[in-house]
């Protein structure tokens, strides 16, 4: 089956910065897959066979070995409904339950290629409910749960394997989360993976205090037991970062930035329950997927 399949940099402004992410728009079920919008002259037409096809959405397998095949940390899967998109979203290794980036990437490419008006909402059901995308001029807002940390102890080995001395350890739904002392301390990590591979949590958000006054606080966050050592901006790991920083600084506007080597900015607004999520995207590759 033809389907087209982009890579977008998303909470980047620019092109290979920010976080990659596949986006991959399936047909629906019995629909012939369209060639790709954005190429010239397409590698193939779709066809009656393509047709005949059941649509891949229901099928984990073939989705995850898309995304083994992207080898990025998250791959979009998106299926048009009668009142939004099914979203799915998966790392080389396995299926996650909430996702930023791919999620922002998605609604940009929605935009992009016509799927959504320009002034449409992209509204996406996902396993952790449903979740909307706004345009706000160049920027894209995201709705997301707050995901706040509670403290915990932490687990044997954690602060070892990060080799930090913390003044936070906490833990919601998906992560652990670290506070450290300083922007130098997290910007200088170099976590044993290894270990940290083999704890529950999909992985481990470690954060401090912004030194640059455009920032409110940095982080970093390594998820290597669900296939990225290092993801390089982590629009989930905000529905932590921004209720945990929010409430040290009473505030409800806050600006964080990922220190990983592409590095990306997040913009967060809290909203009770809710977190507001705002970032830039770019379109970097346009394929078609034949697999």
């Amino acid at each position: 089956m033809a389907l087209a399949i982009y890579q977008v940099d998303a909470f980047a402004d620019r092109p290979f910065a920010g976080n990659p992410a596949g986006v991959c728009l399936l047909p629906r079920p019995g629909a012939a897959a369209e060639p790709c919008r954005f190429v010239p002259r397409p590698f193939g037409d779709a066809t009656s066979a393509d047709a005949a096809r059941p649509c891949p959405f229901g099928d984990t397998a073939w989705m995850q070995d898309v995304a083994a095949e992207m080898n990025l940390s998250e791959t979009a899967f998106l299926l048009r409904e009668d009142d939004g998109f099914r979203l799915r979203w998966f790392t080389p290794t396995v299926e996650v339950e909430l996702c930023g980036h791919a999620t922002l990437a998605s609604a940009h490419i929605l935009w992009e290629t016509g799927e959504l008006r320009p002034d449409e909402q992209a509204r996406f059901h996902t396993l952790s409910g449903l979740l909307t995308a706004d345009r706000r001029g160049e920027w894209i807002e995201l709705n997301f749960p707050a995901e706040p940390a509670l403290a915990v102890a932490a687990p044997a080995g954690l602060i070892e394997a990060l080799n930090v001395h913390p003044a936070f350890v906490g833990r919601n739904r998906m992560d652990y989360f670290v506070e450290v002392a300083s922007e130098a301390a997290v910007r200088g990590l170099k976590p044993d993976m290894a270990r940290l591979a083999t704890y529950e949590t999909r992985g481990v958000i470690v954060t401090a205090r912004a030194d640059d006054r455009r920032y409110d606080f940095v982080s970093r966050f390594f998820a290597p037991g669900a296939g990225v050592p290092e993801d390089p901006v982590t629009g989930s790991a905000h529905c932590a970062l921004g209720p945990y920083w929010g409430a040290k600084l009473d505030r409800t506007e806050l600006v964080g930035y990922q220190a990983s080597r592409r590095g990306g900015v997040v913009h967060v607004l809290l909203a009770g329950e809710r977190v507001r999520l705002q970032g830039q995207a770019v379109t970097v590759i346009v394929g078609e997927l034949r697999a």
